[in-house]
């Protein structure tokens, strides 16, 4: 390994849970397996969730890309989940990008997952259909 786990070393990791503070007072934790594509996919849900207003579980369900390697795999080109739209995958592929369209809720998208706590108390949690993860509230 050309970064050990060692004394004083920083070895590289990917857990990297996020917690973003909006500006209207709702906190939101979320989180992903998946490697090298983890910030894509933290990427992904906080500016699905904060800045296109979807629901938090609309955000984890849609459909996702992958620029890189991940669980292991050395492939870096461009995963795309068929879910896009077929003009999208095409404009990539135009602009020169080496795209591999994947299947609808593949895991190697990783499994996501975030709660969000509004102002007046309410908790509301999504879990991604791409894992076998849920949220539930009592």
């Amino acid at each position: 390994a050309s970064n050990p786990l060692m004394p004083g070393r920083k070895p590289f990791h990917t857990i990297q849970p996020a917690l973003a503070q909006l500006k209207d007072g709702r906190v939101m934790p979320y989180g992903t397996m998946g490697g090298e594509g983890q910030p894509q996919t933290q990427a992904i849900l906080l500016t699905r969730y904060a800045r296109y207003q979807q629901s938090l579980q609309q955000a984890v369900t849609g459909p996702r890309w992958l620029l890189g390697r991940t669980w292991g795999s050395m492939t870096t080109n461009l995963r795309i989940e068929n879910r896009f739209d077929p003009a999208v995958i095409e404009a990539l592929r135009n602009a020169g990008h080496d795209v591999e369209l994947i299947g609808a809720f593949d895991e190697v998208m990783g499994h996501a997952g975030a709660l969000v706590w509004h102002p007046n108390g309410m908790i509301e949690g999504a879990a991604d259909p791409r894992s076998d993860g849920a949220a539930a509230g009592f």
